[in-house]
């Protein structure tokens, strides 16, 4: 008693038994939490089963052997157990070859040999399958259950059930349990031959056997894989556009790399894949988090061509975690859930959570600004167009980069830009330019203050001088003496300011934007608006 109450101990999952040794039977049975209990019943009785979730199963108490006991399954497992009742349409006493049909249906998963023993007083059949490597315990479940069902067998109570059972997804984030199995060896349980008459034995025998089945089974983890697809596809119905979708996604990322410059496209995809379908795939529950990341990075370095033409596998980790970022903040969510698709206000048109490519772009933008700031700094901009696109790949800008964002260093858009700040209300003042073209303060380019011909530009490059709004930039009350008389310093500044103003100009293009596709489907994917 504590205070006038009784003591209660809260359950601990971390809570410590003593280990009995080096016993290689008990060793079998590492998953001990929230096992199975029972009093020993009268031979043609039931146990009257109960769980013990208050502490687990000790090896002392399944020494003593003064109750029943039965184990359940943890996240991972080496072994499975195919449970026939006396009763049932495959039992031995009503089909004699059903057993080995039984095993020969788990041949493709590279299982060829169980343990036979009886469950108990009552006749049932337990037919054990170790294995040598570790594996998730839903994987197992669902891939040892789809294949029997494909063999034609029923799974159901009394009849054939599988250890470790096919849980049901919830989303509820509700936490359910494996179905938990009798411990062999107790009372009724004795080993059967490939004859199934029983044979004498007793713990050290069933190691025996089991360590001789488990050198046998060698789980195919690729045939596994295989089988889990198709499976979780029926599980989960993806048909229909969603199906459609998921194939698009699988065509695209399951031929990996086959050159440079592919690394953002194929993470984002995997990124969209895991998320999306990842419970429907492989996994047993939705990937977020941490967990998402890791699934990006793994699917990433095992495609092909990773290691000879990703050229970001130093960084692939931090683009992982951008890219779970972005999925998550997105409008996609968890094939088979219920949430909604995340509605944007028009008033608030999402500017909490951009999506990947606008944070790349962003990014992409930032560092090149950064790199002409840097230059200008250092009197070192070149003039030339070549000149000044190989000075910028030394910053760790790709061609393909600033090829994309060339209104920020290109000699032409520059000029665009800043002489829409510069001229005045009859012509520009080209002399600055002229006297100074080969001064690194020239902040104009190699063509001064010429504007581009509206003939030699094509649709892309009219398109983004729409987009810049060269003209409307809020500059234009600079003198132009004052803009002649700039320090380096000054003119440091000044390109400094457009650049942000071109930016600013490109963010406000993209919210009104999307205050225009508010209102459409959020579900629109980007492939035949196929939607999952």
């Amino acid at each position: 008693m504590l205070g006038g109450q009784p003591m209660q101990l809260a359950p601990s999952r971390a809570f410590p038994s003593v280990q009995e040794g080096d016993d290689p039977f008990l060793a079998l049975w590492p998953h001990r939490y929230d096992y199975l209990w029972a009093e020993h019943p009268h031979p043609d009785e039931r146990p009257d089963w109960q769980t013990e979730s208050r502490h687990p199963l000790s090896d002392r108490l399944l020494q003593q052997g003064t109750m029943l006991y039965g184990v359940r399954f943890g996240p991972t497992t080496r072994y499975c157990v195919l449970d026939v009742d006396k009763g049932s349409a495959y039992h031995p006493t009503r089909d004699r070859f059903a057993w080995r049909r039984l095993v020969a249906a788990l041949d493709d998963l590279g299982l060829v040999q169980a343990v036979v023993c009886t469950s108990s007083y009552s006749g049932g059949l337990h037919l054990y399958f170790p294995f040598d490597t570790e594996q998730k315990t839903w994987a197992i479940a669902l891939a040892v259950s789809t294949l029997l069902e494909n063999a034609g067998f029923k799974l159901a109570p009394g009849q054939l059930e599988v250890f470790p059972n096919c849980k049901a997804y919830v989303t509820s984030g509700e936490h359910s349990l494996y179905n938990g199995h009798r411990l062999p060896m107790q009372a009724g349980s004795y080993l059967l031959n490939q004859d199934l008459q029983m044979i004498w034995g007793n713990q050290e025998t069933f190691v025996q056997h089991w360590q001789f089945a488990q050198q046998r089974n060698s789980l195919d983890t690729k045939a596994m894989d295989r089988i889990l697809k198709a499976a979780r596809r029926r599980q989960f119905r993806v048909t229909g556009k969603a199906d459609k979708f998921l194939n698009d996604l699988n065509a695209e990322i399951e031929q990996g790399w086959t050159g440079p410059g592919q690394t953002n496209r194929l993470l984002g995809r995997i990124a969209m894949r895991s998320y999306i379908f990842g419970h429907v795939l492989y996994s047993d529950k939705p990937l977020e988090g941490n967990a998402l990341s890791r699934d990006i990075v793994t699917t990433a370095q095992a495609l092909p061509g990773y290691a000879d033409w990703c050229q970001h596998q130093q960084e692939v980790e931090k683009r992982a975690q951008d890219w779970m970022h972005a999925i998550e903040q997105s409008h996609y969510f968890h094939y088979g859930t219920d949430k909604p698709p995340v509605a944007l206000s028009p008033d608030q048109p999402d500017e909490q959570a951009p999506n990947w490519n606008q944070q790349q772009e962003a990014a992409a933008r930032d560092r090149i600004q950064q790199a002409i700031a840097n230059l200008l700094e250092q009197a070192a901009l070149p003039t030339g167009i070549t000149k000044r696109f190989d000075a910028l790949v030394t910053y760790g800008l790709s061609g393909t980069t600033l090829y994309r964002h060339r209104d920020l260093w290109h000699p032409r858009y520059l000029q665009n830009a800043t002489s829409g700040a510069l001229q005045s209300a009859v012509e520009p003042d080209c002399s600055w330019a002229a006297s100074g073209s080969t001064s690194h303060t020239n902040l104009l380019g190699e063509n001064g203050c010429k504007t581009l011909p509206e003939a030699s530009s094509n649709p892309l490059e009219r398109l983004e001088l729409g987009a810049i709004g060269c003209n409307s930039l809020p500059l234009g009350d600079l003198s132009q003496t004052e803009t002649r008389n700039m320090t380096q310093e000054e003119g440091i500044a000044y390109i400094k300011q457009v650049l942000n103003q071109v930016k600013a100009r490109r963010q406000v293009e993209t919210a009104r934007k999307r205050q225009c596709l508010a209102g459409q489907d959020q579900l629109s994917l980007p492939f035949d608006q196929a939607t999952p």
